[in-house]
């Protein structure tokens, strides 16, 4: 299938963008890497009447690390985060999570807020953004705000974004302390199964984040180091996420690959700690 007719307009700047979306509304959707989008278009699951290119806002290309939060511009692709050199020393979660988002080819396109805009439950960076307790930072003609990503994404492919908003950064803040990252998927590059990340603020205490067992990245702190507090936490998080079935997976396989990959995410971010 092709898409509907729609028109193309590639403004200059974010100005520009936001008064073009503030303009149109719902019947407006923005391209950056277009690598979900152009797809949603060709099956017309969307179906706007103009396309607003962000690719060439040269103000929304940059990495930059900003009171200690690494800032990442709606325009900056995954591979250009996953080389920024301070990567791993600055944002270690970032750097084991994002070469499992697609593959080579497709994070050379696609962006690192059109994941977080997108909000697959599944997807890696909104993971990495919920567990980091990061932020996205939304433009419009009434001003700027910035919201946790707790509150940004509200459910599947749902998010607080109005329609006359831009999602111009999203910010990770700069990691001090241990990080783990491990999904399974049935291909590397598929979407994930299930996918956990661990960050350990100390010896007894844990942020665990799971993806792809409800419709949003859940986040949970785990007191204690012992294996059997891990333990114990770790079987309470599965049956209160419970999971879901689907063609990949039934909740069953789910909560037991929970089971099988948290403690191993965990020990492997209370050693980077230690």
């Amino acid at each position: 299938m092709k898409p509907r007719p729609f028109d193309y307009v590639r403004p200059e700047s974010v100005d520009e963008a936001v008064a073009i979306l503030a303009e149109h509304g719902d019947d407006a959707k923005v391209l950056a890497g277009g690598q979900t989008l152009l797809a949603m278009l060709n099956l017309r699951v969307v179906e706007p009447v103009v396309l607003v290119d962000i690719t060439r806002i040269g103000e929304l290309g940059d990495v930059r690390e900003v009171a200690g939060k690494i800032e990442v511009g709606a325009a900056v692709t995954q591979n250009r985060l996953l080389s920024w050199p301070a990567l791993a020393e600055k944002q270690p979660l970032l750097a084991a999570a994002l070469p499992f988002v697609g593959h080579f080819q497709t994070r050379n396109k696609g962006t690192v807020c059109g994941s977080v805009a997108h909000a697959d439950p599944t997807s890696e960076i909104p993971l990495s953004l919920a567990v980091l307790e990061g932020e996205v930072v939304l433009r419009s003609q009434r001003g700027t705000r910035v919201l946790p990503a707790a509150d940004f994404q509200q459910g599947m492919l749902t998010t607080a974004r109005e329609p006359d908003e831009l999602i111009t950064a999203v910010r990770f803040p700069v990691v001090k302390g241990g990080v783990a990252f491990r999904e399974v998927a049935r291909r590397h590059g598929d979407f994930a199964i299930v996918g956990v990340a661990a960050l350990a603020e100390g010896k007894d205490s844990i942020r665990l984040g799971v993806a792809g067992m409800v419709e949003r990245p859940s986040v949970t702190r785990i007191r204690g180091s012992s294996a059997s507090d891990i333990r114990d936490a770790i079987e309470r998080l599965a049956w209160k996420l419970e999971g879901y079935d689907d063609v990949h997976a039934s909740a069953r396989m789910r909560r037991d690959l929970l089971r099988g990959i948290a403690p191993v995410v965990i020990e492997e971010a209370l050693r980077c700690a230690a």
